[in-house]
């Protein structure tokens, strides 16, 4: 199996979860990370269990993750990537077990759930990171070496669009208008969204939002947009959507000296989804040139105005090999509760904000 190093044995890691999450983003991204090693895979279904085994040869399946607590100290690390209203449940019994946790975004439905089990791994000295994986896509990459360079000098507005086509509803616990399953497009790619624009430039003052439930039977938010004021003054327009005939760019960010305009999806998750792994040889994360976004100022990049700027190439391998170093070397994981918290500051804002017609301000916390 894979994992070893020469710093000794790797790092052995249960991934509670083969959905989606679990089986397209983490499993091959956990067994392709140099230092840790998939050694049990948790999932009730038996057609799953069969895929986990044919795809990771040795691999331990259970079927429950009570299975895992009596032999958590053969572990190093759990990974949940189960529907969001066990998150909180199951990264509390990791903890309590005494072990590493990593939890699929979002974390909890709540700040304070999220406040709540970073508190506890910090009692335990343990690490708590949350998968936020769009903060190693190329063009999040690209932007934020534009930014911290000062090529478009002052940011004023910052705008980023992750949006779909799907007309049709796919059924399932994402699209359950139960509040106790926690779906919607708010929490699910508005989680990544808000990530990124706290990232980029810091705590959230206000936060306006506006939410429809477009498609007919839908019963959660599938059309969302939220605007955030930072403390900084920076204002992020940020929209969500599986209802978007016409697609818009990813990024358009406006500065004092210039704005960068990028448009499509970083090429990562087609290429986990077609079965394709980071350590197979081939190049990983790259995009065609004529994908690069552009940075100008006046000009229309539709026409070809402004000059490329070539897209870094994306990196979610480099999520888990600095989890990793969060375990074995008692690094700072690469992201936090905490930080987690404060997006979720922001979604339950954005949330009352759409469902009561009116602009919420924020606590910055330090």
């Amino acid at each position: 199996m894979d994992g070893m190093t020469g710093t000794g044995s790797p790092l052995r890691v249960a991934l509670i979860g083969y959905g989606l999450a679990g089986s397209v983003f983490h499993a091959p991204l956990i067994a392709a990370t140099e230092g840790l090693v998939l050694d049990t895979v948790v999932t009730s279904s038996p057609e799953r269990q069969e895929q986990a085994r044919a795809r990771f040869p040795g691999v331990r399946v259970e079927a429950s993750p009570d299975r895992l607590w009596a032999r958590a100290d053969e572990l190093d690390l759990m990974v949940v990537a189960t529907p969001n209203k066990t998150h909180v449940p199951l990264a509390r019994a990791a903890l309590e077990a005494g072990t590493a946790v990593v939890v699929d975004k979002p974390i909890a439905g709540t700040a304070t759930e999220a406040r709540a089990l970073a508190a506890l791994a910090a009692e335990r000295g343990l690490v708590l990171s949350v998968f936020q994986n769009r903060r190693w896509d190329n063009d999040f990459l690209t932007l934020r070496g534009l930014v911290e360079a000062g090529e478009l000098g002052e940011v004023q507005r910052f705008e980023s669009r992750f949006e779909r086509w799907r007309p049709q509803l796919k059924g399932g616990w994402r699209e359950s208008g139960d509040p106790q399953e926690i779906g919607g497009l708010l929490y699910d790619l508005g989680s990544h969204v808000v990530d990124q624009a706290l990232t980029l430039f810091g705590p959230a003052a206000r936060v306006y939002a506006e939410s429809d439930v477009r498609r007919p039977g839908a019963r959660a938010d599938d059309d969302t947009f939220i605007a955030i004021t930072h403390a900084n003054g920076v204002r992020s327009h940020l929209y969500v959507s599986a209802t978007t005939a016409q697609l818009g760019p990813r990024f358009r960010v406006l500065g004092s000296e210039g704005g960068y305009v990028k448009y499509g999806l970083d090429p990562q998750e087609d290429a986990l989804r077609a079965g394709r792994r980071p350590d197979d040889g081939e190049p990983w994360g790259v995009e065609p040139e004529s994908m690069w976004g552009r940075v100008g100022a006046g000009e229309s990049p539709l026409t070809g105005g402004g000059a490329p700027v070539e897209t870094v190439p994306g990196d979610y391998p480099a999520y888990y090999a600095a989890v990793a170093a969060a375990v074995r070397d008692k690094a700072a994981p690469p992201v936090t509760a905490e930080e987690a918290a404060a997006a979720l500051d922001v979604l339950e804002a954005a949330r009352r904000s759409a469902r009561e017609g009116i602009t919420v301000t924020v606590e910055v916390t330090a």
